[in-house]
């Protein structure tokens, strides 16, 4: 039986029934990395040794018929910026290429109280900036779906692995799109939580007001068991939310009538994927025969939403990134002339060219004469942006969009082109402007074969409206 083939929430009913053990699950996973890896190359450090044991211990749970967790037993991979204790994490940079860190992400804690197996650290750009998974200082993951593309960015590995069958589960972070993005381009589902839902305490940061941690799976069902399980009220983190959440697998329930769909015009704008722009509608087409109420709408402020993400999280960065100074974090020069100069060649060296360019995008925009031109007039936009979605959603259930406006490109296509790739998350950074939810579900393919993404954007702390509306999409689709 190809296991790797099934979903989680299939995986553990065989678990419970017993037709299956906690050991077989892990072994096949570890058995289908060993025939992909080379190929996908998803994963920056592979788990094995210690996923095995795991797998003992938490077979016994089954054995003595205990109350078994939903991810009790299920291989769940992990991005590489987000800590694991004693794990090598590495942010895919030269800059922290030996870091182990001495405690785990609160994620990782809640995958671990649930008994999940830890497979090992997934690929991506180089400290999460990137969208194409091509700026990771080992290697380059991927797209299972065609080896000669790309899977998205930064999150590449994580979706990679899901769509590979290397994993069942996996976590990544979305500071504008990094989850939904390489979601659509390897034909996975991605969810973007709303900004405060899940602890971001462990993931190592790249611009700290947008950053979110989420999952990827094979399909809806599995995204909502790994809500339930990462996210939640965190004290160490102080941007965490302090509400009720509630059952997310309460939401897989059939029935979207009277359901209040808006559709943004403008984000239908030129450069829209023809393909893309057809599976969408098509896709709300299915929607509207379920009895949803759809209707299209002006959204103008999200053209200013791409310029308003870059100088935000690029000064974020700039300030993030600063620590790492050959003294007190990273990477530090062998040969240096002073104190000066071990910081210029420690992080000469320790960076990569994108990072690089975003540190001095985002000094640049800091710095005196430029913070009220650039920095003061991005923060108004994002107000005028966050704005524009309460509005929308004192109206609209939900908002769908494309995820991406194009489809995976090819491996170098865009590397050497920085503006054009960055145009590639002109449907996904609106929503970390604004703090809320978004979820990408495939929804078709293109003449190639590469997957399209469908993008659902709902209120604040509405994962529930969203994972309902996806599930019911998903499932009128099969």
């Amino acid at each position: 039986m190809e296991l790797y083939k099934l979903t989680a929430h299939e995986v553990a009913e065989k678990l419970r029934s017993k037709e299956i053990s906690v050991k077989d699950v892990v072994n096949s996973t570890f058995d289908r990395i060993g025939e992909v890896e080379a190929d996908v190359q998803a994963y920056l450090y592979i788990n094995k040794e210690e996923a095995l044991k795991k797998a003992e211990e938490v077979q016994k749970g089954f054995d003595n018929n205990e109350e078994i967790p939903d991810l009790a037993g299920i291989p769940v991979g992990i991005k590489d910026n987000i800590c694991t204790k004693g794990i090598r994490t590495t942010c895919a940079s030269k800059m922290l290429e030996n870091f182990i860190p001495p405690y785990n992400a609160t994620v990782v804690e809640k995958l671990e109280a649930e008994n999940s197996i830890i497979t090992g650290k997934l690929n991506m750009d180089e400290f999460a900036m990137g969208g194409s998974t091509e700026t990771s200082y080992f290697q380059k993951t991927k797209n299972p779906r065609n080896l000669e593309c790309v899977p998205g960015g930064s999150s590449g590995g994580s979706a990679a692995s899901v769509a590979a069958g290397e994993a069942y589960i996996s976590l990544g972070s979305d500071t504008g799109g990094s989850i939904r993005q390489p979601a659509s381009f390897c034909g996975v589902v991605g969810l973007k939580p709303t900004y405060g839902c899940v602890s971001r305490y462990g993931l190592i940061a790249f611009a700290s007001s947008l950053d979110q941690i989420g999952p990827f799976a094979k399909d809806v069902t599995d995204c909502a068991i790994a809500m339930n399980a990462i996210a939640g009220h965190d004290y160490k983190d102080t941007t965490s939310a302090n509400i009720q959440l509630p059952n997310y697998k309460d939401s897989l329930v059939k029935g979207i009538e009277g359901l209040k769909i808006g559709i943004p015009k403008d984000f239908f704008v030129d450069g829209i994927n023809v393909e893309v722009k057809e599976k969408i509608m098509e896709s709300v087409k299915v929607l509207e025969k379920a009895g949803a109420i759809v209707e299209e709408f002006d959204m103008p402020s999200v053209k200013y939403a791409l310029p308003a993400y870059y100088v935000l999280a690029s000064a974020e960065a700039s300030s993030n990134l600063a620590r790492y100074d050959g003294i007190k974090y990273g990477h530090r020069a062998e040969k240096f002339d002073g104190l000066y100069d071990l910081y210029c060649q420690s992080r000469s060296e320790g960076f990569g060219p994108e990072v690089k360019r975003r540190i001095m995008l985002g000094t640049y925009v800091l710095s005196s004469g430029y913070y009220d031109a650039y920095y003061n007039q991005a923060l108004k936009v994002r107000t005028i942006i966050k704005n524009n979605f309460d509005e929308a959603f004192n109206k609209y259930d939900i908002l769908v969009t494309p995820t991406s406006p194009v489809t995976a490109f090819k491996i170098g296509e865009k590397a050497d082109n920085p503006l054009e790739m960055y145009l590639s998350d002109i449907c996904t950074v609106p929503i970390n402007i604004a703090g809320v939810p978004a979820i990408s579900v495939p929804c078709g393919n293109d003449n190639a074969g590469l997957p399209i993404g469908l993008q659902m954007i709902g209120k604040a702390f509405s994962e529930p409206t969203l994972l309902k509306s996806a599930y019911n999409l998903e499932q009128l689709m099969k």
